[in-house]
Order: structure tokens, then sequence, then C-alpha cells
């Protein structure tokens, strides 16, 4: 397997700029002060899908043969991903088709409709998803799309990282939210090539921990996905950024279920944004490991924007009774192993 490398992560920059612009990368003294590290946020909940999905999208769609647009493209997504490869498909004239599990988020599959796309509803979670399309795939349907083993959506995802350290060339640490490792193998292309000091923490949730306990031991680890998170629930790693993060990923951890309810409402107060469960979690993960972070210039990236009313409402009920959610969140924490 032939792992993508920083210069493909340059071209994809070129390949993606006439049709997106950077995003935001904002200072929060508010949460600094809190944290006790420079705090700065990559703001991926600003793009056109309200996340950075559509970076690997759309460098996926500017690239592909004759061939694969007459055909089109399938894939199978629990909404982000899916909501990308519908507006690059309508953006360059291929029809999509989405494989998502009942249950998705609703505004997630609005949105894909909204774009053009179809979307098949298929089992319970993603991975069902996943594995129906691998199963009944061919050559004369529609093409698929893996949404984690495709090149081209790890080196368009790592575009943003190459925005942070043009913007911020002295960032310590970099947090990165992992589902599939998109994202957390894009940044360690970039920040392994450009500044080796940097250091890139992956988080995810304790209650869908493939990808975790996959980069922990070194070897594909399936494990059930409990998680409210859809954008952090798979249950089977890919292997594409696992090989990545295993080379360049400096430390993983995981966060609570309530860890991540908490920073939706902490980015809420101090950043008056709205961000999803996946999009908080390297914020959840900073007031986790602030001890080790005491010092540092940490960028966290919000990686989406899409949450639904029921879970806003659900994270606000979480603390209803809470006057400051980062003085609760910080006050319960132990300090982590240094993960610095």
């Amino acid at each position: 397997m032939q792992l993508p490398n920083f210069s493909d992560v340059l071209h994809a920059r070129q390949t993606i700029s006439p049709y997106l612009m950077p995003t935001p990368l904002y200072h929060y003294p508010g949460l600094s002060n809190m944290l006790g590290a420079e705090l700065w946020i990559k703001h991926e909940n600003h793009q056109p899908i309200r996340a950075f999905k559509i970076r690997g999208a759309v460098n996926f769609m500017a690239n592909i043969n004759r061939q694969i647009k007459a055909r089109g493209v399938i894939t199978a997504s629990t909404g982000n991903h899916g909501q990308g490869i519908a507006y690059a498909a309508k953006l360059f004239g291929v029809q999509a088709t989405v494989a998502m599990p009942s249950g998705a988020n609703s505004a997630k599959m609005r949105a894909i409709t909204d774009l053009g796309a179809e979307i098949k509803t298929i089992g319970e979670d993603f991975d069902d998803c996943r594995k129906h399309i691998e199963a009944n795939s061919n050559p004369s349907g529609p093409y698929y799309l893996s949404s984690g083993d495709a090149p081209s959506l790890i080196t368009g995802a790592g575009t943003y990282a190459l925005e942070i350290i043009e913007t911020l060339p002295n960032v310590d640490v970099i947090i990165v939210p992992v589902g599939g490792g998109s994202g957390a193998a894009g940044t360690c292309l970039v920040a392994s090539t450009l500044n080796p000091s940097i250091r890139v923490i992956g988080v995810q949730s304790d209650a869908a921990p493939s990808a975790y306990l996959s980069w922990q031991s070194s070897k594909p680890v399936t494990s059930q996905s409990r998680t409210f998170a859809e954008g952090l629930a798979t249950s089977t790693p890919f292997d594409l950024p696992q090989a990545i993060m295993r080379q360049h990923l400096d430390d993983f951890i995981l966060v609570s279920e309530d860890d991540l309810k908490e920073a939706i409402i902490l980015a809420v107060e101090q950043t008056h944004n709205l961000c999803e469960a996946a999009g908080a979690a390297s914020l959840a993960a900073a007031c986790k490991i602030h001890e080790t972070l005491r010092g540092k210039r940490v960028v966290l990236i919000m990686s989406g924007g899409n949450i639904t009313l029921p879970q806003l409402k659900s994270a606000m009920d979480t603390h209803r009774d809470t006057t400051n959610v980062a003085t609760g969140m910080l006050s319960n924490r132990k300090t982590a192993h240094n993960h610095i």
C-alpha cells in the first residue's frame, strides 16, 4: 500500500483552492486562561457544508477520470463525508449515492438530498453501510469510494494543517478528532514534514474506540460503536489512515460521552459557535489533558458544526444546573499521563 505524502497535500491544495476558501484560525483568550495554554481553534465548521470533509471530497471529484464520472460514485457515510461528496459531485456534474444507517443525523440527510445526491438507508450503523456497498459493488455500477482509505480524502484533509502552520508556524500541539482518521492522517503528513516538533494528538469517544485501539496495538481492532457522535462512530479501522498515524501520530486519547456534551456547551459559551459532538472532541480532549498543555500553543480542530436540535438540547439538559461549564469540566479532571 503506497502512502500519500506531503507533496500530495500540496497538490491537493492547488486542486481545491479555486473552490474553497481557507477557514478561520481564531485565538480565544477566555479558553486560554481557563486551560493555562494559548488556545486557537481551526474552524472547519465554517466550511460550506460546515465540516472539513468537503476538502477531501472536492480533491477526489476534481481528479476522477471520464469513466468514473460516467458511472457515478457511491459511498458510505454517517453524514459529513456524504455531504462533502454530494457537494463536490454537484460541483463537477457527477451522480452521487450515499449509503447511510437508519437513524442518521436528519439535518445531514436533508443537506445531502438538497445537494442532489441519492440516499440509500442501509443497516443500523456505518459499518453495515460500508460492508453492504463493498459486497455489492461491481465494475458496471457506481464507483465505490471508501470514506477512509482513499488517498485523495486524506491529502485533501491535510490542507487545513497547511493553513494552520502557515498562519501559526510556532504551534506546539494540534488536537484532531478521529472517526475514520483522514483528518488526523492528513495533519500528520503535514506536521511531520514542515515541523516534526509539532505534536499531533488524536481523540476519539470511549464509546467508539476502534481507531484508538487499533493505533495502540498496531493491528486492526474492531469494537462496538455506541457513541452519539456520528462523526466518530466507526467500529472497524481504515488501513490507510492507521498506517500514517502509526508512523506519525504522537498520542491518542479517549473522552467520554459526557465530556463531548460538556465541550459542546463550552464551545457555545466561549466561542459562540455551534459544533457537533465530533467537532467538540478536540476541546473535550484539551480539557482532559489541560495540565500537560500548560504554556503550550495549542490548535484544536473544530471539525464540524452539523448538530441537530435534539442533540443540542441533550447537551444543554446535561448541564442545565451548571453556571460555568469550564469550571465543572476542569475541577473534575485528574492529571492524565504525560501526553506532551
